[in-house]
């Protein structure tokens, strides 16, 4: 009896071993897909600029109240992306594909980049759209960096 019951230990050890290695490998590798490369491109102010200077549309994708409280980059389509508890606006994906193709270069603004590096991955890998740009730290960046607004 004793031998069994050392045998029974020896392969519930030897199993827990693995199954630790085996999360081990699945949250390393996890954690490297976050940091890696999103399917899209994340933009400084210095390129944003560059890039407004060739008419590649930019849009503000934050709240009306939100653009009235900070300004909005000059030029700017207005269009809404979530209200205020997070929910995508029921109209906004068919108002922006019918604005924009998915092979054409489209800039997206919102207040850090936080929403915007949520639609530009969903865009991406969901919707097929080839050339999305995120700015990086949105219009709070822009205005840090002393950058023009367009009050409404």
């Amino acid at each position: 009896m004793m031998k069994i019951g050392s045998d029974i230990r020896a392969f519930a050890e030897h199993n827990h071993r693995r199954l630790l290695r085996a999360c081990a490998v699945v949250l390393l590798l996890s954690g490297l897909s976050a940091c890696s490369e999103p399917p899209y491109t994340n933009v400084d102010n210095a390129q944003l600029q560059s890039m407004l200077e060739r008419n590649i549309p930019i849009y503000d994708v934050r709240r009306p109240e939100e653009w009235r409280q900070t300004g909005v980059v000059e030029g700017s389509e207005l269009l809404t992306f979530a209200d205020a508890n997070g929910r995508v606006r029921p109209d906004f994906l068919s108002r922006f594909t019918a604005a924009t193709g998915k092979h054409d270069p489209v800039i997206l603004i919102c207040r850090t980049g936080s929403r915007t590096g949520t639609l530009a991955r969903y865009l991406v890998e969901q919707m097929g759209y080839t050339q999305v740009f995120n700015v990086r730290n949105g219009i709070s960046q822009w205005i840090r960096d002393d950058r023009p607004v367009k009050r409404l």
